[in-house]
């Protein structure tokens, strides 16, 4: 990681921070980006190394880590239009949902080959067998994670940490259920993740970009899939449901009404819009996260 954040600075290749965000971020333009290269690298080294030691290297596992390089890589190229064109704005929506369906389709096909069942289970309700219409829900899940972390990251370390908990909480619940091909994998993300906070937190020497944020979230979702655990995600996962209802909330109410909900969004900003600090920000909502993690986990047994 040092080596790259020297790289970046010596070609002066940073992030370029949005007009339209709090004022005082604009200290951080500059600050390089794409961290999420290194720490991706990480977790594929790692997972491989860790499945083969321990005969976990199975499609299962060769899927996750198919989903966090493709969704990684729409985040690379989205990163490099950024820093490229010295600009805010990277790929077009329709070219990262195209990319994020993709990934979902392969994934689907995966799934299929396994012979895993086509059930979504809500806990106080009975299995739902939903069929080819579980190929959508993966698209909504896979989709809709990946980019509620992105809106997550954009605080220094918020998502590093956020994200080493949410992986915890799986890699426990894989242990439980002795999938040990998926263990392997979450605990080589937080290994990775620990790792970055060291360089990511405030103040952060580099950003994990888009393409840490959307491997992150993309493959979140694709583990809560193959534990078949999959709505857990909205309580484990409650900050970027948060947040992100955060944005859609304030959008719908300013199209609607022309008022605003949140001084802004996503909500992270809204607190710091209120004077908070983004230390304070952070511990809090890894706090609310390891609370949602701990007891997401108690209700598995």
């Amino acid at each position: 990681m040092p080596a790259l954040i020297r790289y970046f600075r010596a070609k002066h290749e940073g992030q370029m921070i949005r007009e339209e965000g709090p004022s005082w971020h604009e200290k951080k333009s500059g600050t390089p980006t794409m961290g999420g290269l290194m720490f991706i690298i990480a977790i594929i080294i790692a997972t491989l190394v860790a499945g083969l030691a321990f005969g976990q290297l199975t499609p299962v596992t060769m899927i996750l880590l198919f989903i966090l390089i493709l969704y990684g890589l729409l985040g690379m190229w989205d990163d490099s239009i950024k820093l490229f064109r010295r600009q805010n704005e990277g790929l077009k929506a329709w070219q990262k949902l195209l990319g994020q369906i993709v990934g979902g389709a392969v994934f689907f096909a995966v799934y299929l080959h396994e012979g895993l069942p086509l059930i979504l289970k809500i806990p106080g309700l009975a299995p739902i067998n939903l069929g080819f219409g579980y190929f959508l829900f993966i698209l909504f899940w896979l989709v809709g994670f990946s980019n509620a972390v992105n809106l997550t990251d954009g605080l220094d370390g918020l998502v590093a940490g956020l994200g080493s908990i949410s992986y915890v909480a799986y890699g426990i619940i894989a242990l439980h259920q002795h999938q040990f091909d998926v263990a392997v994998f979450c605990f080589a993300v937080v290994g990775g993740l620990l790792a970055f906070l060291v360089y990511n937190h405030k103040p952060a020497k580099i950003f994990m970009g888009d393409m840490g944020s959307l491997a992150l979230g993309g493959a979140l979702a694709a583990v809560s899939i193959l534990l078949h655990h999959e709505v857990s995600l909205l309580w484990i996962g409650l900050i970027y449901v948060i947040e992100t209802a955060s944005v859609i909330l304030q959008v719908l109410s300013f199209k609607l009404t022309g008022k605003r909900i949140f001084l802004m969004s996503p909500i992270h900003h809204h607190f710091e819009m209120k004077g908070w600090s983004e230390w304070r920000i952070d511990l809090t909502f890894w706090g609310v996260g390891a609370i949602t993690a701990l007891t997401g986990i108690w209700t598995m047994w």
